[in-house]
């Protein structure tokens, strides 16, 4: 398994389409892109900010339910990835002993941020979705920053190619 930090959300032109970045803590650094939809890029933006808003969102409440259940988010991880899509499971502690719940990578992110629990990522997917990229270690924006350009107009350019009969079982 291996440890990821956050480095932000982008939305990218001109498809609108979100890409929440993880990139690894140590080793080689590299990058985990994942496209998700505009809720849940929302949240995890409120939950990087820091705002509490006046009443709970969705991603808040589940860690008030957790809290008032007693269990507690220990880790998120993303555990797989099939034609594109991502997978991930919440890795609670509760009274029961540790319990494992299947999420999408977004949700489980945005509650990971809300908790304050790590993000990890088994390493078969790091290999088969991890791109190499070079980030500014000083940058404290909440965005990705811009030495992700390349990759993101590599993935621009797989959106663009797709067809709909891709999709046909």
């Amino acid at each position: 398994m291996i440890a990821l930090e956050l480095v932000g959300v982008r939305l990218e032109m001109p498809g609108r389409v979100h890409v929440v970045f993880l990139r690894e803590r140590e080793g080689d650094r590299r990058v985990l892109p994942i496209y998700i939809g505009e809720p849940e890029a929302a949240s995890i933006q409120i939950g990087l900010s820091g705002k509490v808003p006046p009443r709970p969102l969705t991603h808040d409440l589940m860690v008030d339910v957790l809290g008032s259940l007693g269990a507690d988010l220990d880790k998120v991880v993303i555990t797989d990835v099939s034609e594109g899509t991502f997978f991930a499971e919440l890795h609670l502690k509760s009274r029961q002993g540790p319990l494992t719940v299947s999420a999408r990578p977004s949700d489980a992110i945005a509650v990971a941020v809300r908790a304050g629990c790590g993000i990890y990522v088994d390493e078969s997917v790091m290999d088969t979705a991890g791109r190499i990229a070079q980030f500014d270690d000083d940058d404290d924006s909440d965005q990705a920053p811009g030495e992700v350009d390349e990759l993101v107009d590599e993935f621009r350019d797989f959106i663009d190619s797709i067809k709909p009969e891709d999709f046909a079982p």
